[in-house]
């Protein structure tokens, strides 16, 4: 399995597909609790036409947490070596939630490296509703397990037409997501989130062509926060109707079509 070591000795796991190619790339960036798994469906359907990276945030999946406090600013300086490595120069960013926060990082911290920008539910602004939740979940896993914490994060992270038609294999999703995460990371890396930056500020230093996707039944983000965050990217927003707060998954084929068409304008 391809890893690499950040200047600090963090390993951070990644996975690529097509990189032989010259095709342009474009990278998937997890949202919390997620890992490359998330993308694995959807790298599929991008790899005739783009190199495809995914890869594991620090303290996400089968990446180290490392020893340094997690930021913002040090996911983005992650992402920005991992590309180095891997010598890519220029790519396209795909994030959900957490991995939207870091791709306008890496946006605001490498803008000559960044074609286009496709952002799933994230807002200019964290609701008091976002800020509650998120400190109930860091207070649930510090009390309890990481089973309890994905029981209670389910209604959160998707919409009830998912959670309706899924019902029967909800108990295989929690499962999956206990195996793909670790407590004493997911703790730091709450911790972390607390004191991010409303997406606002740094928004407003990211100028290329970006897309913001949100969803209706999504707790977290809401509709007007997501359009202004598009306003403030000068970018385009897309708002679905019955999806929460896991886009891709919960739609996979309008995500992928939407991202391509996105993608796929000169």
């Amino acid at each position: 399995m391809p890893y690499f070591k950040t200047k600090d000795g963090c390993s951070i796991f990644y996975e690529t597909q097509g990189f032989e190619s010259s095709k342009p790339v474009v990278a998937f960036l997890n949202g919390t609790m997620q890992s490359t798994v998330y993308w694995k469906a959807h790298s599929m359907a991008f790899k005739d036409r783009f190199r495809v990276l995914m890869y594991d945030a620090r303290a996400q999946g089968k990446s180290n947490l490392g020893e340094g406090k997690l930021s913002l600013e040090g996911h983005a300086e992650d992402f920005s070596a991992l590309l180095k490595h891997l010598r890519v120069i220029k790519t396209n960013l795909i994030g959900l939630s957490h991995g939207a926060k870091v791709a306008l990082a890496y946006a605001v911290h490498s803008p000559e490296c960044v074609d286009r920008l496709v952002l799933c539910s994230v807002s200019a602004r964290q609701t008091c509703r976002a800020r509650l939740i998120l400190k109930s979940w860091l207070k649930v896993l510090k009390s309890s397990d990481l089973e309890t914490l994905a029981r209670v994060s389910l209604p959160v992270a998707f919409g009830e037409n998912f959670l309706k038609q899924k019902e029967k294999i909800l108990d295989n999703i929690v499962k999956a997501m206990v195996r793909r995460n670790h407590k004493t990371a997911l703790i730091a890396h709450f911790e972390a989130m607390t004191v991010y930056p409303p997406l606002s500020q740094i928004a407003q230093n990211v100028h290329r062509p970006v897309l913001v996707l949100s969803g209706s039944d999504d707790l977290l983000v809401n509709e007007s926060d997501a359009k202004q965050l598009a306003i403030i990217c000068g970018g385009r927003h897309n708002h679905l109707t019955g999806i929460g707060h896991s886009i891709p998954a919960e739609v996979p084929e309008v995500f992928t079509k939407t991202v391509l068409q996105f993608l796929d304008k000169t």
